[in-house]
């Protein structure tokens, strides 16, 4: 090659316990959105057909790990999911009183958000029914739930959004890299000692004005647009631009329906407008009119339907295959297995009328 540009991103960690991944999945690609959705669907689908009352009650607790953005997002969406969406959709169960449960290791949800706004996503999330514990870590994980500071939490489902590595660039360029395994690029985005690569996104580690650049969209876009015009000028001649500076822009999360926490420099935004303004953002920096247009047109419709698409069961879930071969209890340790409501019951898989899942 003549140029090279490294963009490969980061992916879960589990600080050491990677035995837990089958368990708790997290949230990265559209395959483990499917992934995540189907688990879901499938614990209330257990649920309906569990006999004992304390084994429904583990298949209807939800456990999120993380209280960042993403971990926010989830518990806002599976409670709306639970008490909106199924609502109606079962005869043995309600899936209004499933328990959700968001777990977080420091303080307070989205910590890297102003005080304020971090105060106003719990309060939303409270109002949710979602159980926010702060200052707990999960030191241990299995099928059957997560021990958190001492607990035991009973679980079916066991999400995962507590922290990202990046992808092992370091070591196939042989360069240096920071505590979470970024390369540590120069200030022209290349990597030491190669003038020809360059690093950008979630797997490059850069320190400006003292803090390292965060790990999110506009930094990789940023970085990208910046690596096009040192090649381009390299090919033509030109002087090359001046070392990489990054933008911010400002912090968007949403919580759920109507709600959602803007930070744009000094101005803070929260609740139904800010929810406006992060889906219009989202909906601004797609690629194309027509796809502009459909995905909005599919959100209105959604809104106003809470998507009964979305309830389909699709995909295959490897874990679930695998403890339906070991027709176990899954409470042995850490093997990826969950309950054993899925293969005990397997028999006797009844929607609800008029509830339709393929």
């Amino acid at each position: 090659y003549d140029w090279l540009v490294i963009a490969t991103g980061t992916t879960h960690t589990y600080f050491g316990n990677d035995q837990w991944a089958p368990i708790a999945p997290g949230l990265k690609r559209i395959d483990d959105a499917t992934l995540i959705r189907r688990r879901i669907l499938m614990a209330f689908e257990r649920a309906e057909n569990a006999d004992d009352e304390t084994e429904r009650q583990r298949l209807m607790t939800f456990v999120i790990v993380g209280a960042g953005p993403t971990g926010v997002e989830l518990a806002g969406a599976i409670a709306e999911l639970a008490r909106k969406a199924l609502a109606a959709d079962f005869r043995a169960i309600d899936p209004r009183k499933a328990r959700i449960v968001l777990i977080e290791g420091t303080d307070r949800v989205l910590g890297t958000f102003p005080p304020e706004l971090s105060r106003f996503a719990k309060a939303a999330l409270e109002r949710m029914d979602v159980e926010v514990q702060l200052g707990k870590r999960v030191t241990a994980c299995d099928a059957g739930g997560v021990i958190a500071s001492g607990e035991r939490l009973p679980s079916g489902t066991i999400l995962w959004a507590a922290g990202v590595a990046a992808s092992p660039a370091a070591k196939w360029l042989g360069a240096p890299a920071d505590r979470a395994g970024r390369v540590q690029v120069r200030p022209d985005l290349t990597a030491p000692r190669h003038p020809d690569v360059f690093v950008i996104g979630d797997t490059a580690a850069l320190i400006q004005d003292g803090k390292p650049l965060p790990g999110i969209a506009p930094a990789a876009k940023q970085g990208g647009v910046y690596a096009a015009k040192v090649i381009r000028a390299a090919l033509l001649g030109h002087p090359k631009p001046p070392p990489f500076r990054y933008r911010h822009y400002g912090n968007l999360a949403t919580i759920g329906r109507n709600s959602a926490v803007i930070e744009f420099g000094r101005l803070r935004m929260k609740g139904r407008l800010a929810w406006l303004i992060w889906s219009m953002t989202h909906i601004y920096f797609l690629i194309g009119a027509r796809n502009r247009l459909l995905v909005t047109l599919q959100w209105l419709l959604d809104y106003i339907t809470f998507s009964r698409g979305a309830r389909l069961i699709a995909g295959s879930d490897p874990a679930s295959e695998q403890r339906s071969a070991w027709g176990g209890d899954g409470f042995a340790g850490c093997r990826p297995a969950a309950s054993g409501a899925g293969s005990g019951h397997g028999g006797r898989f009844n929607p609800a009328p008029g509830h339709s899942r393929k």
